[in-house]
């Protein structure tokens, strides 16, 4: 199953049904990502959220590229400078 309805409890809460906990790997207490989307709504694990993050990222930064060497490159030259 990958659609159903449920309905908005009191105070904004929304069950999220065993089945779609399971395929998600998720238990009542787990911390999830809402993300706001154009259409809607999204739920993310904090994991999931990361990656989708990391592959927007790696889409603007040219491969074989290395951010963080970059980035200790620019510093060293700052403390050169002073």
């Amino acid at each position: 199953m990958t659609q159903t309805k449920t309905r908005l409890g009191a105070g904004g809460r929304i069950v999220l049904p065993a089945e779609f906990r399971k395929a998600m790997g998720v238990e009542p207490g787990d911390e999830l990502v809402v993300v706001l989307e154009e259409d809607g709504v999204r739920l993310l694990t904090p994991r999931q959220a990361v990656l989708r993050a990391q592959a927007l990222v790696r889409r603007h930064v040219p491969p074989g590229a290395s951010l963080a060497k970059e980035l200790i490159r620019e510093r060293h030259k700052e403390a050169r400078r002073g």
